[in-house]
């Protein structure tokens, strides 16, 4: 039987990158997945072609993190489909590294509410759809909420909040049945890491450098770990904090 047959699960963010492969490897693992994404509608049906095209169930539905009333309509359409929810992957993020000078009421806000008050407004609705028989919530965090970059100040803060949720939520949910974990990916090869400039030049080559097992990261690395957080595999883990980094830790 497949990890995580028949049940039902939410990524935010799921159109590229992680999100995507998240969604695919639970989709491959039995899962039915609702594949969020706030404008690349292209790519989520995507993602949404590649399950279905193999024997999977999943559907694209647009909506901003950050927006209550897309949030409500997110699991209402996620709830009208599938009836239920098992699963959120709160992976919806965005970053702008920048010097101390140049940061903005703006960029920090920016970065805050799809960070921070989307994964929050998002975790307010799964657990009034996981109802009484739980739930299991992953957040996708980062090294750099641990290991700051220069100029990545105000990133990093939105991941250290997000870990700080996870703790207290781990503790507040006690006696709820419901599961919740970070994940801390190191720098993966996304489509956003390239256009941030994280891969194929200096900075790559430095942290190939310096990482253990000499790789920089791929978005199923991160997926495969994710499928392991939502299974019972992991059924007496809450509340962590789990490095996915190639053992690197600072640069």
């Amino acid at each position: 039987m497949s990890k995580l047959e028949n049940k039902v699960a939410l990524v935010t963010g799921a159109s590229k990158g992680i999100g995507a492969a998240i969604a695919r490897q639970f989709a491959a693992e039995g899962a039915k997945v609702v594949v969020n994404y706030a404008s690349s509608q292209e790519d989520a049906d995507k993602v949404v072609r590649t399950i279905t095209e193999n024997g999977g169930s999943a559907i694209a539905v647009q909506g901003d993190v950050s927006n209550e009333n897309d949030i409500a309509r997110l699991f209402e359409e996620t709830s009208n489909a599938f009836g239920s929810l098992d699963i959120l992957v709160n992976n919806a993020g965005i970053y702008q590294y920048e010097p101390i000078e140049q940061i903005s009421a703006r960029t920090f806000h920016d970065q805050f509410n799809i960070n921070v008050l989307g994964s929050i407004l998002a975790i307010q609705a799964a657990v009034k759809l996981f109802g009484e028989t739980g739930g299991n919530i992953i957040n996708i965090s980062s090294e750099a909420g641990r290991t700051p970059l220069p100029t990545g100040s105000v990133y990093s803060a939105t991941k250290a909040a997000l870990d700080a949720i996870t703790v207290s939520l781990s503790k507040e949910f006690s006696g709820k049945n419901i599961r919740i974990n970070s994940i801390l990916p190191g720098v993966v090869e996304t489509e956003g890491s390239r256009s941030a400039g994280f891969i194929g030049n200096d900075f790559e080559a430095k942290l190939i450098a310096t990482t253990p097992l000499g790789r920089t990261g791929q978005p199923d690395d991160i997926a495969r770990v994710a499928v392991f957080l939502a299974s019972d595999d992991s059924a007496w883990i809450t509340g962590e904090k789990i490095s996915v980094s190639g053992g690197i830790y600072g640069l």
